[in-house]
C-alpha cells in the first residue's frame, strides 16, 4: 500500500512540473531559405482610432504652417514626426486648408501621395516640399499569464509578437507559450489566430508581426489550475507538505 502511495506521489510530482521545452522560445533549427514561406508583411491599412503623424517640410515656412497648424479636435499633439492626427469614426482626419480627408483603409504611403497631390495645387513651380506620414505607434492589449498585462503603445512602425511580449514583462512560468491567441479586428470582422512561440516556425507565421489594436491572450498551463508550483522545488515542497499533513493525521488518528 505504501509503495503504491509513494508511486502515485512520484507520478503527481513529475506531471506537476513545467517541462523546460515549454519555456524556451523558438526551438528547432532554421529552415533553408527556399523553404521559408513569405512573411505576411503587407502594408498596414489605417483603421478608426489610429493616430498618424504628418509632417511637411519646406523652405516656405508659411506653407508649412498653412497645412499643419490647426485647432481641430482631431489633432492629438506632436507625434513621433510632425503633428499627430486621430482618425475619427467616419475614417477622416481634419487638416487646415484641406478640411476633412478620408484615410480609412489607406496605407501611410497612400495617404502621403494623397497629401502631396493636394499640396501641389497650392505651390509655385520653384517651391519644394517634403511630406512624411507615419503610423504614430502600434497599440496592443495583452492579457493572461504575462508579467505586465494591459494596453501598450510602442512607437515604431513594425512590431513582432516576441517584441510585444518582452515589452510586457514576458510570459510567466505557467503561461502557455505553445498556444498564444491573437484577436484581430478587421473590416470584415473579428478573427482569432493561434501561434506556437516555442517553435522556430513562428517566425514565418502570418501573425508574427502584430497589427495595431491587436489583442494578445496568453493562456495558462494546466499546472496553474493544480496549484502545485511552477518549479520542481516548489512542487516538491508542496507534496512534502501534503505528505507531512497526511502522515500527521494518520498518527494522530492511531493515537486516539
Amino acid at each position: 500500500m505504501k509503495k503504491i502511495f509513494f508511486f502515485l506521489l512520484f507520478v503527481a510530482f513529475i506531471s506537476s512540473c513545467v517541462p523546460v521545452k515549454k519555456l524556451i522560445y523558438l526551438q528547432g533549427n532554421p529552415v533553408e531559405k527556399k523553404e521559408i514561406h513569405k512573411i505576411n508583411d503587407a502594408p498596414y491599412k489605417l483603421q478608426v482610432g489610429d493616430n498618424i503623424s504628418i509632417d511637411v517640410k519646406s523652405d516656405n515656412e508659411e506653407l508649412v504652417k498653412a497645412f499643419l497648424k490647426s485647432t481641430s479636435s482631431s489633432v492629438v499633439g506632436l507625434g513621433s514626426a510632425g503633428v499627430s492626427y486621430a482618425i475619427n469614426r467616419q475614417g477622416n482626419i481634419r487638416m487646415p486648408t484641406f478640411g476633412e480627408i478620408n484615410v480609412l483603409g489607406y496605407t501611410t504611403k497612400e495617404v502621403r501621395l494623397k497629401l502631396e497631390e493636394e499640396i501641389s495645387k497650392y505651390l509655385k513651380d520653384d517651391e519644394g516640399y517634403f511630406v512624411t506620414v507615419n503610423l504614430d505607434g502600434i497599440k496592443y492589449t495583452i492579457m493572461g499569464e504575462i508579467g505586465s498585462p494591459g494596453p501598450k503603445v510602442v512607437y515604431q512602425n513594425q512590431l513582432s509578437i516576441i517584441d510585444a511580449i518582452t515589452n510586457s514583462g514576458d510570459i510567466s512560468t505557467v503561461g502557455n507559450r505553445t498556444n498564444v491567441e491573437v484577436l484581430r479586428i478587421t473590416p470584415l470582422g473579428a478573427k482569432k489566430y493561434n501561434i506556437d512561440l516555442t517553435q522556430i516556425e513562428a517566425l514565418t507565421s502570418e501573425i508574427f508581426f502584430i497589427k495595431n489594436n491587436d489583442y494578445i491572450n496568453v493562456m495558462p498551463l494546466r499546472q496553474k489550475s493544480w496549484g502545485t508550483g511552477t518549479t520542481g522545488l516548489s512542487s516538491l515542497t508542496t507534496f512534502v507538505s501534503i505528505f507531512t499533513l497526511i502522515t500527521s493525521t494518520i498518527l494522530i488518528t492511531r493515537g486516539l
